[in-house]
């Protein structure tokens, strides 16, 4: 079976470098970009299965990707990672339809099971 397609956007180039490597070794294919506009533009040119979506983003932060990402009608899973997270982004992203939020550091495992069970329940 092929794995989920999966698009992370986060900023931080090392952390999108080492997790797409990571998902790829499990069979997943993986496009990394930086910032939420890149994202906006990838979504318009490629469907995937899950985002992986960091919150605090130079230019468009992650709540108003996420927002963007909705009016495009996809019916991708979205997964919202952050380091800087408060309740009220919490609130504020599962109201717009993420399928989780997540805080980081967290655990690879944890993070790459949650990217996995969010693919299997959109399939």
């Amino acid at each position: 079976m092929t794995g989920a397609k999966i698009l992370l956007v986060d900023d931080e180039v090392i952390f999108t470098r080492n997790l797409s490597k990571l998902l790829t070794i499990k069979g997943h294919r993986v496009k990394a970009v930086n910032s939420g506009d890149s994202a906006i533009q990838t979504l318009k040119e490629e469907s995937f299965d899950v985002i992986v979506l960091d919150v605090k983003m130079p230019g468009m932060d992650g709540i108003a990707t996420l927002e963007e990402i909705r009016k495009l009608g996809l019916s991708t899973r979205t997964l919202v990672l952050t380091g800087h997270g408060t309740i009220d982004d919490a609130l504020e992203v599962i109201r717009q339809g993420a399928y989780d939020y997540l805080t980081k550091p967290c655990d690879i495992d944890a993070l790459i099971s949650k990217i996995e069970e969010a693919w299997k329940k959109k399939a």
